[in-house]
């Protein structure tokens, strides 16, 4: 039986893992980099560490197999990362990056951190990350680690949360629209979803 709890620091290898296994539109990216860190780096590191209450995994008989992420205040968290986060994963992938093209894309984005607009933040503030390994998939399991992060983001007083999801992953596309999710931005690449929590 799969359980969803509390993240815990021994927990950061196994979300590197498993933000690694689903890097790639929800596919396992591991072919796609050389060096295995850079996508939890990115994507998940910064909020094991900075926003730890915020922070939930789901653990079956296999070990650790999802997590949700949260930031409650984007502009916040963006800020404590240029302050923190980025400077020394700079100094340690200069530019020009080496590696894949992936490896290459996700040094650009420590050097280059992708920012939400102003207008979105007004009314969806907090921010969240979710990935599921395939054996968990499709059980409810995500569905309850939404709701430990919503819950706790509604406890935490926030009026918004969004995420983003790549346009190929459509099988996170239904179910963010199934949640209650309403789409609030798109481009070619990525679409932003957003609810109340």
């Amino acid at each position: 039986m799969a359980q969803v709890r509390r993240f815990r620091p021994e927990d950061l290898g196994d979300l590197y893992r498993v933000c690694l296994e689903t890097g790639d539109a929800g596919n396992d990216a591991t072919a796609l980099h050389d060096d295995p860190d850079l996508l939890g780096h990115v994507y998940v590191g910064a909020y094991a560490r900075f926003q730890p209450d915020l922070a939930f995994v789901l653990e079956d008989e296999e070990g650790v197999g999802g997590y949700v992420l949260g930031a409650l205040d984007t502009v916040a968290f963006e800020a404590r990362l240029d302050d923190e986060w980025w400077p020394p994963l700079r100094r340690r992938y200069p530019l020009p990056a080496g590696g894949t093209e992936h490896d290459a894309f996700l040094v650009h984005l420590i050097h280059t951190p992708h920012r939400r607009s102003g207008r979105l933040l007004e009314t969806h503030p907090s921010h969240l990350h979710i990935d599921m390994v395939e054996r968990c998939q499709g059980a409810g399991h995500g569905r309850r680690l939404m709701a430990t992060l919503l819950d706790a983001l509604r406890a935490a007083g926030s009026p918004g949360v969004h995420l983003g999801v790549s346009t190929r992953n459509e099988r996170a596309i239904g179910f963010y629209r199934h949640l209650g999710f309403e789409e609030l931005d798109a481009d070619e690449l990525s679409l932003t979803f957003g609810r109340t929590p």
